[in-house]
């Protein structure tokens, strides 16, 4: 039997998904969607993309100990003129770098809120994010791109805020399928979380006579006048909620089944779902959707070897599954997947065969609208207490700003050069708001 918290918890999803209901309008032919895959715990990328010339190669084994990988063991990709090697559980990655060209490696990125160097840091000259080693502070500022201080919103949200006018939907094109999502939260707009399965609304409230009286009883309270506004307008909002959620569900239930097989992982289940959403996209009213997922288990402090391979051989599978998915529904070129995660690990190995919580990172961007076959920004050089180790144990200060990752995919996405400080208030320190890795169009 379902409690009234959960009954509350589900009538509160729902509700979300119709605050922002427009005015019908005609939306514009094109679509395009951002895919978000967030790796919580803090991805140690030095394993995930590996040099594989002769002098960056000996720094890494003499740095990583026991946790460096054998060079047979690595997928030979190329980039910024060198010889790099995947992951050998990132095969699936492997042809969409190499033969599709439309997967993009981009170097040694992190929250910033100006360019920063060794030599600021050790003179106590740099502004630096807060909390900078700090799981929880760093899944926040990568999600708002604003490590100076606490924000409501996320940068994604932002951008829904500048585009909604340019885009008028009947929904919310902000979407989690993996929970909480500070990402998504606009001051203008609001997102909506739904499960794996596609239930969305009251579709599991069954048809007893208990659960009828509840429904009853609900519609009761909404139509109350209580003379509060808050209320007034909670009620509201909820009201529509509960009107649309039976018009939501069928649409979910109407998605054509996928041919595409993706693997039975939680990841792998929410990207699925993420193809179905895209998949309706017409009958939603959406011709922009920003999806938040996440894999999580990336706090690889010990016997990381193990654990980074099973979470990468499903990080693989369920990204190549999801790219194939899109192109099944002949939109490849209209979505945008990219990985975010809090931080990258440190190069030198923890005592218990692990690493520890360092900072610039490499993530992937994958699309039919990505430049792929080729890696962007700038890679680090792997030397401890080298020009960039922001300590003494290979913590990378980046090179690229998040606001720079992030404001190419936003540009390709509809944001207006105008509009991007707006969404990203440090774009202004960084030289340059695209990195290259995005068609124009």
């Amino acid at each position: 039997m379902r409690t009234r918290r959960e009954f509350l918890k589900v009538c509160t999803s729902i509700a979300a998904a119709s605050q922002l209901r427009a005015q019908t309008a005609s939306a514009p032919s094109d679509f395009k969607a951002l895919v978000c895959v967030f790796l919580f715990g803090g991805n140690d990328a030095n394993n995930m993309i590996v040099p594989l010339d002769s002098t960056p190669f000996n720094q890494y084994t003499a740095a990583r100990g026991g946790i460096a990988l054998p060079p047979a063991s690595l997928l030979p990709v190329n980039g910024q003129s060198a010889a790099y090697g995947l992951h050998a559980q990132l095969a699936a990655l492997q042809p969409l770098y190499n033969s599709n060209k439309n997967l993009a490696i981009v170097a040694n990125v992190g929250t910033l809120i100006k360019p920063v160097t060794r030599q600021d840091i050790n003179g106590g000259q740099a502004s630096l994010p807060r909390n900078l080693y700090s799981h929880s502070d760093q899944m926040t500022q990568w999600q708002t791109s604003v490590p100076q201080e606490s924000i409501g919103t996320g940068w994604a949200g932002r951008v829904a805020d500048v585009l909604r006018n340019t885009y008028p939907s009947t929904f919310t094109p902000g979407i989690s399928l993996a929970g909480n999502a500070q990402l998504l939260n606009g001051q203008f707009t609001t997102p909506t979380q739904i499960g794996q399965g596609g239930d969305f609304g009251l579709a599991t409230i069954s048809t007893s006579t208990a659960d009828l009286a509840r429904q009853t009883a609900l519609q009761q309270i909404l139509s109350f006048d209580t003379g509060v506004k808050l209320i007034g307008a909670m009620s509201t909002i909820l009201g529509t909620g509960l009107q649309n959620a039976a018009e939501i569900q069928q649409v979910l239930k109407s998605a054509p089944a996928m041919q595409t097989v993706f693997p039975t992982s939680g990841l792998g289940a929410q990207l699925k779902q993420a193809a179905q959403l895209l998949s309706v996209r017409s009958a939603l009213g959406l011709s922009r959707q920003i999806i938040f997922c996440s894999q999580g288990g990336y706090d690889t402090h010990s016997t990381q070897l193990g654990t980074q391979s099973q979470l990468f051989a499903d990080l693989s599978a369920s990204l190549a599954a999801f790219y194939q998915a899109t192109g099944e529904l002949g939109i490849s070129n209209q979505v945008t997947t990219f990985t975010e995660s809090e931080f990258n690990r440190t190069f030198n190995p923890s005592s218990t065969a692990g690493s520890d919580h360092a900072w610039g990172s490499h993530h992937f961007v994958l699309g039919g609208a990505v430049k792929g076959g080729a890696m962007y920004g700038t890679f680090p050089t792997l030397v401890v207490n080298g020009p960039d180790d922001a300590a003494d144990r290979g913590m990378w200060i980046p090179s690229t700003s998040l606001d720079q990752y992030a404001a190419t995919m936003s540009t390709w996405f509809g944001v207006q050069a105008s509009d991007l400080p707006t969404v990203f208030p440090n774009i202004v320190n960084f030289p340059a708001t695209s990195l290259g890795f995005m068609t124009a169009t």
